[in-house]
């Protein structure tokens, strides 16, 4: 008997820890969607679509990755990924065109951190909704390519120390916040 009393128990306390988490994530994701100030994006833009501009384009964006990772994983809140890459723009510009000058390329680039309207994208299971998100935009050239885009905040597309991607739960970022208030 005491057994069944123990899974009812057990039974009754998930039920009611997944209802809160339920109801908080679903509050979370109706903010994020009507305010996407969750998100800071990245995109790359080509000068061109010609083939090798748009070459171009792929190996800048592994010299701003490999540039960015670092000052990422320190960026805790997303307010503070915006400093950061507000604050790093003509860094990113020198490796930008440092890259562009190895390749041959002498049209420069062009960083900076605005408000745009984009259409829907999608990155893996993410869908990003039409809307006017914050993005660090990298223009190479005229930037009138098509454009690599990825999103900073949270990171989804940097990888840290071993090369091992770091993954984030939206789940453990509920239950920690949930459980650590004060």
């Amino acid at each position: 008997m005491k057994s069944k009393k123990t899974r009812i128990t057990f039974l009754f306390l998930f039920i009611i820890i997944a209802t809160v988490l339920l109801a908080h994530f679903l509050g979370t994701q109706t903010n994020f969607n009507q305010n996407n100030c969750q998100y800071l994006r990245i995109h790359v833009r080509a000068n061109s679509n010609t083939q090798t501009d748009q070459e171009v384009k792929y190996c800048v964006k592994d010299e701003v990755v490999e540039f960015l990772t670092p000052h990422i994983k320190d960026c805790t809140t997303f307010e503070n990924a915006i400093e950061t890459m507000q604050n790093l723009t003509c860094k990113i510009e020198e490796v930008c065109n440092k890259k562009l000058q190895e390749l041959g390329f002498y049209y420069g680039a062009k960083a900076t951190v605005r408000r745009e309207r984009f259409p829907t994208r999608v990155y893996g299971d993410l869908t990003l909704r039409e809307d006017v998100y914050d993005a660090l935009i990298i223009e190479l050239g005229e930037g009138v390519g098509d454009n690599w885009w990825c999103v900073i905040y949270p990171p989804l597309c940097f990888t840290y120390g071993n090369g091992d991607i770091e993954y984030r739960s939206i789940i453990y970022d509920i239950i920690n916040k949930f459980f650590n208030k004060k």
